[in-house]
């Protein structure tokens, strides 16, 4: 289960392994299979994943950062950047399930 905001049509969401290191395993498999059916509690929807631009970043991690206070102290348990993630949702059918 992840956590998300609803940006416009897109869905905003952190690649994090509870503030681990490593990748989780759902981003590792969105990365290589980038379209995937992402689980809502009251549809599933069809999506497309991808890590936010370098440009796109520091405004929705901004919008993280009003959700949770605590953002940047639990980012900084991890020895690598949290991959902003932005789903969007398509028509191709996909291969990965993300539930949130």
């Amino acid at each position: 289960m992840i956590a998300y905001y609803e940006h416009g049509e897109l869905f905003i969401t952190m690649a994090m392994n509870g503030w681990a290191s490593d990748e989780p395993a759902w981003w590792l498999n969105l990365q290589a299979e980038s379209t995937a059916t992402l689980t809502l509690h009251d549809r599933e929807l069809r999506v497309t994943g991808r890590a936010a631009t370098a440009d796109e970043r520091p405004e929705l991690w901004r919008r993280w950062g009003e959700i949770d206070s605590h953002l940047d102290g639990w980012a900084a348990r991890r020895t690598v950047e949290t991959a902003v993630v932005i789903l969007t949702p398509s028509d191709e059918s996909g291969t990965v399930t993300i539930e949130a």
